[in-house]
C-alpha cells in the first residue's frame, strides 16, 4: 500500500509539472466551454435577412409584408424593384432568402385568380435556410387562410362557416422534445463531450508515451504489476476529467442549460464513458509508443466522431461501414445518452443498451491495454538480460 501512495504521488506530480497536459486538461476545456456558450448563448437564430420585392404596392402587398416583418424569425429588407441579378443580391446582402408579391397580386385576390408568390430560399446555409423558409411558409399560410375566409364571408357565408369550410380538420403539432428549439440545448452537451474525449485521449497519449522514455518508469514497469500500473497511470487522467464534467455543468447552469432528469444514469454513464475514453486511449498509446504519432492516431479517431456518431445527421443514412467504425468510439454510445438524458429527458432504462455498449468498450480496451503491457514487459525484460560473454 505504501509503494502505491508512492507511485501515485510519483504520477501527480508528473501530471502537474507537464505544462502540455495542464494546458489540455484545464486551459483548453475552459476555452471551449466559455466560446461554445456564447456562440450558441441566444439559442435561437433572429432577425434572418429576408429581400421582399413589392411589385404590386397595394394594401394588400403593404399587409403581407408587414406579417413577415412581424415573425421574430426574419428581418425585412424592402424592395420595390426586383434586383438585375437575384443571386448575386442574394449574396450581397448575405440574405436567406427572397420573397417577390407580384403585379396586381390584390386585384387577382379579389377576383379569385389566386397570385403567386415565389419564393426563393438560399440553401447555402441549411440551418438559416430552414429557419426562414418555416417562418416564410407559416405567415403566407396565414396570410393565404385569412384571405381566403373573408372572400367567402363576402358571399354571403357566416365566419365559423367559412373557416370550417377553408379548413374541414383541425391539425394540432405538439413538440415533445426541446420545445422551445433552443440549439444550446441541442449542441452543448454533444460539443462538450467531444472536448472531454480529445482532452482525455491527448493527456493519456502524452502520458504514457512519456514514460516509457524514463529510465526509472521502466525500472517500476520491470517490477510492478501491470493492473496495478494501469490503475496508478489512469487515476490523474480519471480525476481531472470528471472535474471538467463538473466545470461543463456549471457552465451549463451559467448558460440555462437543463441537468439531467434521472442524474444517477447520467453519471453512472458519464464514468464510464470518461473510463471507456481512457482505456482506448491507453491501448493505442501502448501500441504506438511514440507520444506523437499515438495522438495523430487518436485524433484521426476522435475528430469525425461527433460527425459520424449520428447525433446530428441519422445513423441510418450512413454506410454500414461507418457505423462499425463509429462502434467503437466511447463518444458513439454517450452522446445517444446525453440526448435521452438531457434532450428528450427520458428515464433511465432508456439508456441500458448504450450503457452495456460502454461497458463493452472498457473490458474490451482494458484487456487488450493489458495484454500489449505484457507483451511489452516481455520485450524489455530481454533486452535487458545480457548477452553471452564473447572469449
Amino acid at each position: 500500500m505504501k509503494n502505491f501512495t508512492k507511485l501515485v504521488k510519483r504520477e501527480f506530480k508528473l501530471f502537474l509539472s507537464n505544462t502540455t497536459l495542464l494546458s489540455v486538461f484545464i486551459l483548453a476545456p475552459l476555452i471551449y466551454a466559455i466560446f461554445i456558450g456564447f456562440t450558441y448563448r441566444q439559442g435561437k437564430v433572429v432577425d434572418i435577412p429576408v429581400i421582399v420585392v413589392d411589385y404590386d404596392r397595394t394594401s394588400a402587398s403593404t399587409q403581407l409584408t408587414e406579417m413577415l416583418n412581424d415573425n421574430k424569425t426574419i428581418k425585412i429588407l424592402p424592395y420595390s424593384v426586383k434586383p438585375a441579378n437575384i443571386k448575386d443580391e442574394i449574396i450581397r446582402r448575405n440574405a436567406a432568402a427572397l420573397v417577390v408579391i407580384p403585379e396586381r397580386f390584390e386585384a387577382m385576390m379579389l377576383q379569385g385568380k389566386y397570385p403567386e408568390v415565389n419564393t426563393y430560399v438560399n440553401t447555402s446555409n441549411l440551418l438559416t435556410a430552414n429557419f426562414a423558409s418555416k417562418s416564410i411558409q407559416t405567415v403566407l399560410g396565414t396570410y393565404s387562410a385569412g384571405a381566403e375566409m373573408k372572400a367567402l364571408q363576402k358571399r354571403g357565408m357566416s365566419a365559423e362557416v367559412a373557416r370550417t369550410k377553408y379548413e374541414p380538420f383541425k391539425a394540432n403539432y405538439i413538440t415533445l422534445f426541446n420545445t422551445t428549439g433552443n440549439y444550446l440545448v441541442f449542441m452543448w452537451p454533444a460539443i462538450m463531450a467531444v472536448v472531454l474525449q480529445q482532452v482525455i485521449m491527448l493527456a493519456m497519449a502524452v502520458s504514457f508515451a512519456e514514460d516509457f522514455k524514463r529510465k526509472d518508469f521502466l525500472d517500476i514497469f520491470g517490477k510492478e504489476n501491470k493492473l496495478k500500473l494501469m490503475l496508478i497511470k489512469i487515476i490523474p487522467v480519471f480525476l481531472f476529467s470528471n472535474i471538467n464534467l463538473l466545470m461543463f455543468y456549471f457552465f451549463g447552469l451559467g448558460f440555462r442549460v437543463p441537468g439531467p432528469v434521472n442524474w444517477g444514469m447520467f453519471l453512472l454513464n458519464s464514468e464510464l464513458f470518461i473510463l471507456a475514453s481512457i482505456f482506448l486511449a491507453v491501448f493505442m498509446s501502448i501500441l504506438i509508443p511514440n507520444a506523437l504519432k499515438a495522438t495523430q492516431v487518436l485524433m484521426v479517431i476522435a475528430s469525425p466522431a461527433f460527425i459520424m456518431s449520428g447525433f446530428t445527421w441519422p445513423a441510418i443514412a450512413m454506410p454500414s461501414f461507418i457505423n462499425a467504425f463509429t462502434s467503437i468510439v466511447p463518444l458513439t454510445p454517450y452522446l445517444s445518452v446525453l440526448k435521452i438524458s438531457l434532450v428528450e429527458r427520458g428515464g433511465g432504462s432508456l439508456t441500458t443498451l448504450f450503457t452495456i455498449h460502454l461497458l463493452v468498450l472498457i473490458v474490451v480496451f482494458f484487456m487488450l491495454s493489458w495484454l500489449l503491457l505484457i507483451i511489452k514487459k516481455k520485450k524489455i525484460g530481454a533486452l535487458k538480460e545480457p548477452g553471452p560473454v564473447k572469449q
